[in-house]
């Protein structure tokens, strides 16, 4: 059986969750191949070289995907603890997150733990987010999306900075990627997303099945992240206007 703290699992790539704060994941992704090891959106530095050096990681770079205290606060702890390691982040957000090393935007192209990774702009939870796709790095065809606060399960950010208009259009750009794409989100919030959803008198079958699953998960204490795209295209409320 897998180890808990390994979320996902392929030929060359492993996904770690990390719990931190009240509800949020530090996302770490591994690449047996490079020795890659990328920690996505590190809001509790503490917590994430705790979990590194307890699980024999040791991180090769840090990605983050939005400007929020909640995903960037632990940048520097964890830099400081592996020999300043290089920070990537988006360039429009430049001057609200600290000391990046690289800057992204929309369509750049860059390695994230030796997996080649497109940027896909998302404004609408902040002006300059952005979320990044690993294309087929498990294997078979099975590709991996960093959404940060962009897409949750049965729900998506809220409007924060941006419009309507634009975090529609972003959730679009997410929609359009593969069924089998596994996405990482940066908040626990499936089981009341899904309270909300059903409150809409939306009539759908898959939207009750993912309630009714993600329900025995937290009834069990498990995480409800990551999920799978396809199920969400099928059930989420945000991916249907």
């Amino acid at each position: 059986m897998s180890s808990p703290t390994i979320a996902h699992r392929g030929s060359q790539a492993e996904l770690h969750r990390v719990p931190i704060l009240d509800d949020n994941y530090t996302w770490i992704v591994t690449n047996s191949s490079t020795a890659g090891v990328a920690v996505i959106d590190p809001g509790d530095g503490a917590a994430v070289v705790d979990y590194c050096s307890s699980h024999s990681l040791t991180p090769t770079e840090i990605i983050n995907t939005h400007h929020h205290a909640d995903h960037i606060a632990g940048n520097e702890a964890v830099r400081e603890a592996f020999a300043g390691i290089p920070l990537v982040g988006p360039g429009a957000e430049v001057s609200r997150i600290a000391g990046m090393d690289k800057t992204v935007g929309h369509g750049d192209k860059l390695e994230i733990a030796g997996f080649m990774a497109e940027v896909i702009a998302t404004p609408g939870h902040t002006s300059g987010h952005v979320v990044f796709y690993l294309a087929d790095c498990f294997g078979d065809g099975v590709g991996l999306l960093l959404a940060g606060d962009t897409l949750f399960s049965l729900g998506c950010g809220r409007v924060l900075e941006g419009s309507m208009g634009e975090m529609w259009r972003s959730l679009q750009a997410v929609r359009a990627l593969p069924d089998a794409t596994i996405v990482c989100a940066g908040h626990e919030y499936s089981q009341a997303n899904g309270q909300y959803a059903m409150s809409l008198g939306w009539d759908n079958e898959d939207l009750k099945r993912l309630v009714a699953a993600i329900a025995a998960k937290r009834g069990r204490g498990e995480a409800t992240l990551p999920f799978r795209l396809g199920d969400e295209k099928l059930g989420n409320p945000f991916l249907n206007a």
